[in-house]
Parts: C-alpha cells; structure tokens; sequence
C-alpha cells in the first residue's frame, strides 16, 4: 500500500483541499492500478498543462515501484 500512501501524499500536497482527495489501490496478477478522485475543480492541478504534473507524479510513482521490485503501476485519475 505504500504506492497508494505516496500518490496521496503528492496529490494532496497539489490541492487547495487535500479532503476532497481519495486515492485507492487495486491489484490484479500483473499490475497495480492507483485511482486517484478529485474534486472537478481541482483536476486542473493534479493534471497541469499538458499533462506535466500528471506525468511527474507518474514518473515518481513508477521509481518507487521499480526501485522495490514490486509490479508495474498505473494511475487512474478522474473528477468526482
């Protein structure tokens, strides 16, 4: 769960209201899938212009996954 508790720590670090943040992990035979739900208003933060931030949070994500050997990840993120 370590991967969750890290996309939520960056995430909510972007917010104006790290309340409205919920991020879940699902995990199936090949993959970990991170979903992270904010709120309509603040998707513009958590995705930037042109993906970047969204992309950088990806970036890290996918370091920590690899740098302790565990499954390859996606991120899902979405408005509530």
């Amino acid at each position: 769960m370590r991967l969750a508790e890290l996309t939520e720590f960056l995430v909510k670090n972007l917010v104006r209201d790290p309340e409205s943040v919920s991020v879940k992990q699902f995990e199936d035979e090949d993959f970990i899938t991170i979903e992270v739900l904010v709120s309509e208003d603040e998707i513009g933060a958590v995705i930037g212009k042109k993906g970047v931030i969204a992309k950088a949070i990806r970036t890290i994500v996918y370091a920590s996954s690899y740098a302790n050997n565990e499954k390859k990840v996606r991120i899902n993120i979405d408005s509530l």
